[in-house]
């Protein structure tokens, strides 16, 4: 049973939180998610694994590894990318017709300035509040039909959430692009590769280098703090470890989080919790969940340090779930309540 099912079946109320941890999961893979061990590191991340040939492009930037596209570059077609299932996808001409099938990537699109080529996306896609008026292709269970009824040239998916509608597409011929951005730096790499397959290569560097400010402008803020030991619940029961970029957030956010001895996503162990004392607790904020009333009914949190302190802090959200453009303001949001004395107002 999938984390997904398997908290369905605890909490069929909380739809809302169910899809948080769905766009968690899509950021470290769904398998790893599962059965609380990392995302398989053999399947190449966007950033790290996925790559631009060179063929009839010598002089075409490379937008994998974290290397900036120039701004102003136009992208020459034919063009030939790796994506992060391994798969080659060639794209003859820049695409006019593209469909999201994952919200981080909607907020993508429309940041690096291709809003225009957007002509469907996932019932999630609810940001910016343009993708309001783009054609619905399903939630993580992708309506096939509607996306082939959009005929698209390109289909920007999450390699871990997206993997059945991936290989149904492309069994019908249609060009798939997938990533799954694993870390910060992971993720502004693959907005720089998707502003390279859109020929918004521009617009892309600009959304790129705002966000490497924003973490420089967190890291230097940080750098001599004491570091803080933080207890991160992102649903209900559900915490997480190592080798996610949630974890990372923290860290850079000046943060130890207390359950990085283990990898992945899992449920809550409240007595270690307790026996590991954080000085800060986050949640997201959630319509409708009640993330400080859960915690309190368990035995013995009244007695842990954020809670004494009042320093249990909900963040917003999507910035802090979403592998896209807004991931540094939830850095940021994480920085600030941590070290408040930082990042005053």
């Amino acid at each position: 049973m999938t984390i997904i099912n398997a908290v369905l079946k605890k909490c069929p109320a909380w739809i809302a939180a169910l899809m948080l941890l769905a766009l968690l999961l899509a950021g470290c893979g769904a398998e790893g998610a599962s059965n609380g061990e990392p995302a398989d590191a053999g399947t190449p991340a966007a950033g790290a694994g996925s790559s631009i040939s060179r063929t009839d492009m010598d002089d075409q930037s490379k937008t994998d590894g974290g290397e900036s596209a120039a701004a102003g570059d136009e992208t020459r077609y034919p063009i030939t990318v790796t994506d992060a299932t391994g798969t080659e996808i060639t794209l003859e001409k820049a695409p006019e017709r593209v469909v999201m099938l994952f919200p981080s990537d909607t907020e993508i699109v429309f940041a690096i300035g291709a809003g225009s080529l957007a002509v469907g996306a996932d019932e999630y896609s609810d940001y910016p509040p343009e993708a309001a008026e783009l054609a619905r292709v399903g939630d993580v269970n992708t309506n096939i039909e509607a996306v082939m009824a959009l005929n698209p040239d390109l289909v920007l998916a999450s390699a871990s959430m997206n993997h059945a509608a991936i290989d149904s597409l492309r069994q019908l011929g249609v060009a798939v692009y997938a990533s799954d951005p694993q870390t910060l730096e992971e993720t502004i790499a693959h907005i720089e590769q998707v502003g390279v397959l859109l020929n918004r290569r521009e617009g892309a560097a600009a959304v790129a280098g705002e966000m490497r400010s924003a973490l420089r402008y967190v890291t230097d803020k940080v750098r001599n703090a004491e570091p803080v030991r933080v207890y991160l619940e992102f649903s209900p029961g559900w915490t997480v470890g190592s080798e996610t970029f949630l974890d990372e957030l923290v860290r850079l956010a000046g943060g130890v989080n207390i359950s990085e001895d283990r990898a992945g996503w899992f449920e809550v162990d409240p007595e270690a919790v307790i026996a590991r004392n954080p000085e800060v607790i986050i949640h997201p904020e959630i319509e409708g969940v009640d993330f400080l009333g859960g915690m309190l009914s368990r035995p013995g949190w009244d007695q842990i340090d954020a809670v004494k302190n009042n320093r249990v802090i909900a963040v917003a959200n999507e910035p802090l779930v979403r592998v896209g453009p807004r991931l540094t303001d939830g850095l940021k949001e994480i920085a600030a309540a941590l070290h408040p004395e930082l990042f005053p107002g």
